[in-house]
């Protein structure tokens, strides 16, 4: 590794356009470098080389948890996002592995501050020195 500071790239799986590109969008401006998939397939490969991934729970196209779950079994930091009023779903994200669950509407109007604060965790484990693919 160079040493030279990267932006983190982080998978974005959402299948609704409007959120896709909400998600990306915010990546972008927070400083990260977004990957954008809406399909459970093109998630798990996307995965390889990410820093991190965030992951849309609503969609109709791949299951949320179970993308989670792919996320934490190849050591990808995630974070996830959903409806308020859904609180089991929420529960069950967290116990597939997300580090953090946002209701839509506080990552709407906190996220570029709090996509920008996790952006900087996952540019500190891409940056440090001596770091390794391997020691992600």
């Amino acid at each position: 590794m160079s040493g030279e500071p990267t932006a983190p790239r982080v998978v974005v799986l959402a299948d609704d356009l409007i959120w896709a590109t909400r998600l990306v969008d915010g990546v972008r401006r927070a400083g990260g470098d977004p990957v954008p998939v809406r399909t459970a397939q093109s998630f798990a490969s996307a995965l390889e080389g990410a820093d991190g991934a965030i992951v849309d729970l609503t969609a109709r196209a791949y299951d949320g948890l179970a993308a989670l779950e792919a996320a934490s079994l190849t050591g990808v930091p995630a974070i996830a996002v959903g409806q308020h009023d859904d609180a089991p779903l929420r529960r069950a994200a967290k116990d597939a592995g997300a580090s953090r669950v946002y209701a839509y509407r506080a990552l709407f109007e906190h996220g570029d501050r709090d996509l920008g604060a996790w952006l900087t965790t996952l540019g500190q484990v891409a940056t440090a020195p001596g770091t390794t693919e391997d020691d992600r």
